[in-house]
């Protein structure tokens, strides 16, 4: 799917990368590299030893043709790169690769080294994708537009606070997965089972050390058989997914025909339909719904593959090794098809103001109930305008008409704050102060707001 000719544009290029198989071998190599390091500071292998293997610890003087019929013919991952690497290396240097560790503390001590890589591709993209809506909700503060609960009109609103919700949700997300990234992440070093019996009294100073060659946090305690740190970034990832799912959604909605309210960027040869020539699909925000279904049906198996047997469990790290991948990709993915969507939406006002006149004043009826409660009491007033509010609809109405032939208004003229009230553009509450300052607070807006 990420190569496919047909899908493989729908993904990060760079996210790709980070995750192919040359990369992979030199995160595992880097983690090797780091290891003999920090092993010779501490004596526990000659110095030399480790200056050899850091040299060598190049993907790129590997025989990958040749790993992949080993690795098949082994059935084991890493047994085979270490062959290699100890060929190259030569002796004595060869007597000292992998050191006191096991194939599981090398793969998970590199899958964060390239979630480490993979979150600051995601981030970047996600800090773009909200300085564009940012931008977006200062320019229409005050595009008034319809609000809607269950698809139906409810109240005028902003579409700057619209776009307020978005940025502060996807705020929230990016607070998660920052302050989640360290602790997921870990460098583990242990041994076969985690208690670092080949190192003894040096194998926790050797992964603190390692830790931080690598910029990670060292594990502490290296259980094989737990998977829960990094089940909680991916956790996160799959409420950003929900996030941005959401969104793609609102925009499907109102790039309808019979909305109009916003469209993606097009080109001329950006193509909707092979038959039908006047389609201009919302193609960028169906890809991130789709992204984000792809990632949230992940999640669900990386949980699952947390439930291991004993001190170790090939039948859960075989799924996770192969899946971490899978879902670093579609989160960078969606990071960058999000950025992809702000930077290019573009917003119709004019048909945002025809659509908060298609009720025929029925969305300013919470306004027009605040200003009757100086003449009765709110129930009473609710019950008046529930029956002038269901007249309109039902005879097809203007509102007003139907509230001025009430028996309470049929023999004077409505109070001018009544008939104010029924201007929808008036009844937007703080959503302009709201719009502000939450992109003051998420996207920082300063001259912006100017």
């Amino acid at each position: 799917m990420f190569e496919s000719f047909i899908t493989g544009h729908w993904f990060s290029a760079e996210a790709k990368r980070i995750w192919s198989d040359v990369a992979t071998l030199q995160a595992w190599l880097t983690v090797e590299a780091a290891l003999a390091s920090a092993q010779a500071e501490l004596g526990v292998i000659p110095a030399q030893a480790a200056t050899t293997i850091a040299q060598k610890a190049d993907a790129r003087l590997f025989n990958l043709e040749r790993l992949s019929r080993d690795i098949a013919f082994a059935q084991h991952p890493l047994v085979p790169v270490l062959y290699q690497f100890e060929e190259l290396c030569g002796e004595p240097a060869a007597g000292f690769i992998h050191w006191g560790a096991t194939t599981q503390n090398i793969f998970d001590t590199a899958s964060s080294l390239q979630m480490l890589e993979t979150h600051q591709l995601l981030t970047n993209h996600l800090d773009a994708a909200i300085a564009a809506f940012g931008q977006l909700a200062l320019a229409h503060q005050a595009t008034v537009m319809p609000g809607r609960t269950h698809g139906q009109h409810a109240l005028p609103m902003t579409f700057g606070f619209k776009l307020a919700g978005w940025l502060d949700e996807l705020d929230r997300d990016r607070d998660r997965l920052r302050q989640r990234l360290p602790s997921s992440f870990v460098a583990s070093l242990g041994g076969a089972i985690g208690t670092f019996a080949a190192m003894g009294s040096a194998g926790r100073e050797v992964e603190a050390r390692m830790a931080a060659q690598l910029g990670l946090e060292p594990a502490g305690l290296p259980m094989r058989s737990s998977y829960d740190r990094v089940c909680d970034y991916i956790s996160a990832l799959g409420l950003l997914a929900g996030t941005v799912q959401k969104i793609a959604q609102d925009v499907v909605f109102m790039q309808r025909t019979e909305i109009g309210e916003v469209a993606e960027a097009f080109h001329m040869g950006k193509v909707g339909s092979s038959t039908m020539a006047q389609k201009r699909n919302p193609s960028t925000a169906l890809l991130l719904a789709s992204l984000a279904r792809m990632m949230r049906a992940r999640v669900p198996a990386a949980l699952e593959a947390m439930v291991r047997m004993d001190e170790g469990d090939s039948s859960a790290t075989n799924v996770t090794d192969t899946l971490l991948p899978e879902i670093a990709i579609i989160a960078a993915s969606i990071a960058e098809t999000l950025a992809t969507l702000a930077q290019g939406l573009v917003v119709h006002p004019e048909a945002m103001r025809r659509n908060l006149d298609l009720s025929n004043g029925l969305i300013a009826s919470e306004a027009v109930m605040m200003r009757l409660t100086r003449l009765m009491g709110r129930h009473e007033a609710h019950q008046l305008l529930y029956e002038a509010a269901q007249r309109s609809q039902s005879e097809g109405m203007p509102f007003m008409t139907t509230i001025g032939e009430h028996p309470l208004f049929a023999k004077c003229e409505l109070p001018p704050d009544l008939v104010q009230a029924l201007v929808a553009s008036s009844y937007v509450g703080e959503s302009v102060v709201l719009t502000r300052e939450t992109v003051e607070r998420v996207a920082g807006g300063g001259a912006a707001m100017d």
